[in-house]
């Protein structure tokens, strides 16, 4: 059986109209057009696990496909399989991704690849590409952009995340100011002062949304203080 077809096994059209509201593919809305079987996510990380072995050719027409599923299928044995890659594997796998990063296109998938691939790729790399992806018009480049320094955080290199954040304060896309503002709690997990330092440098201009998640686990009379700025 292929993927394809063992994927359309489990379809369910109950969750499928849910999954199609959840992530807004309505005429208009920021996933016009996807496509969603109805899987749940143990369900695709289950196939994922069954053809963890599938070549990079193979997986090529799931990343072009409109069936949302597919596509998460794919990028989930991609970053399964990056981890324990020889370093000439790791290469193809990313280069195979900026190629078809068309595909990854609702937040879900930009968050499963972007801190698993992106970010330990290019942690001892050259890193302007996700820089060049700040300054896109395309709304899933710039939150691959944010994204992808999750992993930099975790290696508490917090400097590309705040020059990102930085590029994108004036971004006009909630979905952006949700990324954005979840780094900056993840700096201040680690180091709240550097998290403080930017806030009170940025707090006025910052997106009210950006600030409420940047803040949330701030004491309640802080948070407060900075949202009385806005």
């Amino acid at each position: 059986m292929t993927i394809q077809a063992e994927i359309k096994k489990l379809q369910s059209k109950s969750r499928s109209t849910t999954l199609q509201k959840f992530f807004k593919t309505g005429p208009g809305e920021y996933a016009e057009g996807d496509i969603f079987l109805g899987l749940t996510v143990g369900q695709s990380r289950g196939i994922a696990k069954k053809f963890k072995d599938l070549t990079l050719k193979v997986l090529a027409p799931l990343m072009t496909s409109k069936i949302h599923e597919e596509r998460l299928i794919a990028l989930v044995i991609l970053c399964e399989r990056f981890p324990k890659a020889p370093e000439t594997e790791k290469s193809k796998i990313f280069n195979f991704l900026i190629k078809y990063r068309k595909g990854i296109n609702n937040w879900d998938l930009v968050d499963t690849v972007a801190p698993a691939v992106f970010g330990p790729y290019l942690f001892q790399r050259d890193r302007q590409i996700l820089f060049k992806y700040a300054k896109s018009e395309k709304l899933w480049e710039k939150r691959i952009a944010i994204m992808s320094t999750f992993y930099f955080l975790r290696q508490h290199d917090f400097t590309d995340t705040l020059k990102i954040a930085t590029l994108l304060m004036h971004d006009e896309h909630d979905l952006i100011h949700k990324a954005v503002g979840w780094m900056l709690r993840e700096v201040g997990k680690r180091d709240i002062n550097i998290e403080k330092k930017f806030l009170n440098k940025y707090a006025t201009q910052m997106p009210r949304t950006m600030l409420r998640y940047a803040i949330e686990k701030f004491p309640e009379t802080e948070r407060k203080a900075y949202l009385a700025k806005k």
